[in-house]
C-alpha cells in the first residue's frame, strides 16, 4: 500500500490540475440512472467538464459508471463519499476524484493512503487542521453559507494562508462571483447547475446554458 508521504504529493498534483479545467463543479443527484449520461453531455457541452456525482441516491453509483463508460470527456469526481468504503468504491468505479460533506479520522487516514485525489469536507478551523494534518490543503467548505459564507473563508486565510477551499452549500449563480473572488478559493460546487425538474423533464437544452454561463465564472 502507498504511504501518505508518497500519496500525497502525486494526488495533490492530480487535483490541482483537475481543479483548473472549470471554475464550477456541479453536484449532482442522480434518481434514475439514464438520466447519468444525457445529463453529463449537457453539461460538458456548456463547458463544465468537472461533474461530482453523489452517493446520496441508490442511482448514485450506477450513474457514475455509466458517465465514466459513455462520456470520456467528463471529469468524474464521486461526492457523499462518507466512509473508506466509499472511498475505495469511487477508486473501482473509475472516479478521477472524491469529495466529502465532512471527515472523520478513518476516511481522512484512508484517503491520506490512497492514491486517488480527495478534498476532505470541513466547516471549521479544527477540521480543516486535521485535514491539513494529513496533507490535504484544498478541502471542501461545506455547508458553506450556514457554515459562515465568505466572511469565514476570509477569517481562516489569516491562521491557513496554505489552505484552498471548494466551497458548496447555498453556492448560486448569483453568488458564484463573489465566492471565486476570494484568493482561497480555487472552485465552487454547487446544484443549482441540475434542478431536479429538469432532470426529470429531459431539459438537456436549459442546463448547457445554464452551465455556459457558469463556465465563464472565472
Amino acid at each position: 500500500m502507498t504511504s501518505a508521504t508518497d500519496a500525497a504529493a502525486p494526488r495533490t498534483d492530480r487535483l490541482n490540475e483537475l481543479l483548473g479545467l472549470a471554475p464550477v463543479i456541479p453536484v449532482i443527484t442522480i434518481e434514475r440512472v439514464e438520466d447519468a449520461v444525457p445529463l453529463a453531455r449537457a453539461l460538458v457541452s456548456g463547458g463544465l467538464r468537472l461533474l461530482e456525482i453523489t452517493l446520496r441516491t441508490e442511482a448514485g453509483r450506477d450513474a457514475a459508471a455509466a458517465v465514466v463508460a459513455e462520456v470520456p470527456e467528463a471529469v468524474v469526481g464521486i461526492g457523499t463519499v462518507l466512509t473508506p468504503q466509499d472511498l475505495a468504491r469511487s477508486r473501482d468505479l473509475g472516479a478521477r476524484f472524491a469529495l466529502s460533506p465532512g471527515a472523520t479520522p478513518e476516511l481522512l487516514d484512508a484517503a491520506a493512503q490512497s492514491d486517488l485525489p480527495f478534498m476532505p469536507g470541513v466547516a471549521t478551523a479544527s477540521e480543516l487542521m486535521m485535514a491539513l494534518a494529513r496533507g490535504f490543503d484544498t478541502v471542501k467548505f461545506f455547508p458553506g453559507v450556514p457554515a459562515g459564507g465568505v466572511a469565514a473563508l476570509k477569517a481562516l486565510a489569516g491562521p491557513f494562508p496554505q489552505a484552498r477551499f471548494c466551497p458548496t452549500g447555498g453556492v448560486s449563480e448569483d453568488n458564484a462571483a463573489e465566492w471565486l473572488a476570494l484568493p482561497n478559493v480555487v472552485v465552487v460546487g454547487g446544484s443549482w447547475l441540475t434542478p431536479a425538474s429538469e432532470i426529470r423533464a429531459g431539459v438537456w437544452d436549459r442546463i448547457t446554458e445554464r452551465a455556459r454561463r457558469s463556465a465563464n465564472l472565472g
